[in-house]
């Protein structure tokens, strides 16, 4: 918890993208390189690359190296945008302390006592009923 007085659902930290040149261009050149990736693959899928024939081609493997690529490909384009390109923001949030899931009254956290009266007759009857004047 922090205590700068900030309550819940406030932006603890914002700081602004750096919004670089070299990584706009590299992702472009990325998206290039990645429609080059998928068009091979799909006119690979079209003209049956996959399909072994006589000749026991390797076509199969191509078309799953194509399919790898494209997938790596894609995660360094989504990783540099957003590394370069979105903000980086921290938010306040309510964190419950294991307590408040079992439906537990403050107050009652530490349970209550073994013996918690003087009276011996109480102390039966809220042994047997449980719910007996707290």
């Amino acid at each position: 918890m922090s205590s700068s007085g900030s309550t819940y659902g406030d932006i603890h930290r914002y700081e602004p993208p750096r919004e670089s040149t070299a990584a706009a261009i590299a992702i472009v050149l990325l998206t290039l390189v990645q429609i080059v990736f998928v068009s091979l693959f799909v006119y690979g899928l079209a003209a049956n690359w996959g399909y072994a024939g006589l000749d026991g081609g390797d076509g199969n493997m191509l078309l799953g190296f194509l399919l790898a690529a494209i997938f790596i490909n894609l995660g360094f384009i989504l990783m540099l945008y957003r590394k370069e390109f979105l903000p980086d923001v921290m938010i306040v949030k309510k964190r419950r302390r294991k307590w408040e899931d079992l439906y537990i009254e403050e107050e009652d956290v530490d349970g209550t006592p073994l013996v918690e009266s003087t009276d011996a007759w109480d102390t039966v009857k809220r042994a047997i009923y449980p719910y007996y004047k707290r």
